[in-house]
């Protein structure tokens, strides 16, 4: 299995996270990376490429122009102020609060913030490019290879149409979805199996019914993102019916899970796409240290054979997972059940 993959990652290197009122390193960080591709080596996965430049047309082909260019800037405007730690989002447009985005940098941090654990430092902006350009450049090869391996960070699945948070800037998994659509495709499923409900993947494509969108995740009763991924959430207008959210309980444990899997694969083989995006996070391991759900290692070898069986071009694009010694384990046991299955 190709996989694709960027050194530029290690320029996103935040050094602070809020979590439980302290400032902490981030539970996203460069060393997840290091651990998947050591994982790829030593199990020969297969060769490991750079990606291509794409140019900023397919990133803002679902992203706000505005959006954009204030990730673009924002560190730069950050440091202007004199302030000597990394960004954090202090203000936002609350409920009856007036929807406009401030000069302010501090204003515009919380108008485009979603969460505040997200921190943003020198780097961000370099890394975040090349991630998307991980994700396009699997994309762009998946007619030819069939199953490819989009090695993306920072990740993607939070970053909505104009907002950041969760760790993620750029929607990695959509911006290769609507860069299949662009290039002739005309139906694509994405499959969000992260532990966390992929937001801003819903956000993108909720009103459409080019894009099928399914995602696995806990509860947002219980569990961040809290204010999206409910089962009531199914789409809108030409949309309707191409949204498909299984919220689980914190603790669900893998003959749950599959079983909710099984349903999300029957919806995708009924939509019958063209190409099949999973977003892969491999934080509902029994062990991650910021989620809830119980599987075991040798599951996510079990899920990425199931997935298989769908029989469709299918990218992998990463996206969380915080386990850091066991990262590449799982992450590589999905891969390598998918080429088994």
């Amino acid at each position: 299995m190709l996989t694709i993959y960027s050194d530029k990652h290690k320029l996103r290197n935040s050094k602070t996270e809020l979590v439980g009122g302290l400032l902490v390193e981030p539970f996203e960080r460069p060393s997840r990376m290091e651990h998947i591709t050591a994982r790829i080596k030593e199990t020969g996965l297969g060769e490991m490429i750079e990606p291509r430049d794409f140019g900023m047309d397919p990133i803002l082909a679902i992203h706000d122009a505005d959006f954009v260019s204030f990730l673009s800037t924002a560190w730069e405007e950050w440091k202007a102020t004199g302030a000597k730690g990394e960004a954090i989002a202090c203000t936002w447009p609350a409920r009856r609060m007036v929807q406009i985005c401030p000069n302010d940098i501090n204003g515009k941090l919380g108008y485009y913030c979603l969460a505040t654990e997200t921190s943003i430092s020198e780097g961000t902006w370099e890394a975040t490019l090349a991630s998307a350009n991980v994700a396009l450049e699997g994309a762009d090869r998946l007619a030819d290879e069939k199953v490819l391996f989009s090695a993306c960070r920072p990740p993607g699945h939070h970053a909505a149409i104009d907002l950041y948070g969760g760790y993620c800037f750029l929607n990695n998994a959509g911006i290769a979805a609507q860069y299949l659509l662009d290039k002739g495709t005309e139906r694509i499923a994405i499959l969000d199996v992260d532990y966390h409900h992929g937001n801003g993947t819903q956000d993108i494509f909720y009103t459409r019914d080019d894009v099928l969108f399914i995602s696995l995740h806990c509860d947002p009763m219980d569990e961040f993102p809290n204010f999206l991924g409910y089962a009531n959430e199914t789409g809108e207008g030409a949309g309707e019916g191409y949204n498909l959210n299984f919220p689980m309980k914190p603790g669900t444990k893998f003959d749950e899970w599959r079983a909710n899997l099984k349903q999300a694969l029957d919806r995708i083989s009924d939509y019958a796409p063209d190409a099949l995006i999973v977003s892969l996070g491999v934080d509902t391991f029994k062990n991650d240290p910021i989620s809830q759900f119980k599987l075991e290692s040798d599951d996510f070898t079990t899920y990425g054979a199931d997935i298989a069986k769908l029989g469709l071009p299918t990218l992998f694009v990463m996206e969380g997972g915080y386990d850091i010694g066991e990262i590449g384990l799982n992450t590589v046991n999905v891969l390598q059940g998918f080429e088994a299955g």
